[in-house]
């Protein structure tokens, strides 16, 4: 049995990956962290990781990342492994992760959907295929409670294709102050907030009389909390390292 603390217990993710742990027989939660401890289930919630009454094998986080000092000093003390689910992390912060992952397992994903990873893999296939004969642009849309844009899946899509053809390419995220036409070696990001839209990503190749659209659509969060868990499970007995998506799919 793997025993599992849920950072952002009382957030829309926590709930929903308690809700998939309770679902299966190989984990449970047994403690929640997040500013508000108001209680929903059979385990406690505490303000930060050092009050945890017990130390969970893994802990899966989507809080805040303002946060990530606390997580990170608590995980490096106990050895603990550490999924990270949150995004719109500082380029500071992505290094302190990329750090702390020389002395403890940490699963670093901008998305943790299995559809999305391999969108990503469609999209780095096509841009192969396609390389400088098509224009690329991502449009990507979630609720209007998103604070970050664009959206770290995105972003991941973009860097993926962008070293797929030898980051040769710069990303343009606001073209109403430019007058110009677009230049070749751009990738348009474009962020749409609106309702309670779960999340949708398009990548769209654009040639001479022909454009190629590659789409995700998430009905539910349910998809981010089943690849989170299914992290954990995969995280907790790997050696220290940075593990994202890569190596599930």
């Amino acid at each position: 049995m793997t025993n599992i603390a849920i950072g952002g217990a009382n957030g829309k993710m926590g709930k929903n990956i308690y809700g998939c742990v309770k679902e299966r027989e190989d984990c449970e939660v047994v403690a929640g962290i997040d500013i508000y401890t108001e209680q929903y289930a059979d385990f406690p919630i505490v303000e930060t990781p050092a009050q945890l009454p017990v130390k969970p094998d893994v802990i899966i986080d989507f809080s805040n990342p303002a946060l990530l000092d606390g997580l990170l000093e608590y995980c490096l003390s106990n050895g603990t492994p550490l999924v990270i689910g949150s995004t719109g992390y500082s380029d500071a912060q992505i290094n302190k992760i990329k750090s702390a992952a020389h002395q403890i397992p940490i699963f670093f994903t901008f998305n943790m959907s299995l559809g999305i990873n391999l969108l990503v893999e469609l999209a780095k296939k096509a841009a192969s295929v396609l390389g400088d004969q098509f224009d690329i642009e991502i449009v990507e849309k979630h609720h209007n409670q998103k604070i970050d844009a664009p959206s770290g899946t995105a972003i991941m899509l973009a860097n993926a294709i962008n070293e797929t053809l030898d980051n040769s390419k710069h990303y343009v995220y606001d073209r109403h102050s430019r007058r110009q036409k677009r230049e070749k070696n751009e990738i348009g990001m474009h962020a749409i907030r609106g309702g309670t839209i779960v999340g949708e990503h398009d990548v769209i190749f654009a040639g001479h009389d022909e454009v190629i659209t590659l789409s995700h659509s998430a009905a539910s969060k349910a998809v981010f909390a089943e690849g989170a868990v299914n992290a954990a499970m995969f995280l907790k007995d790997q050696p220290a390292g940075l593990y994202d998506m890569s190596q599930m799919v």
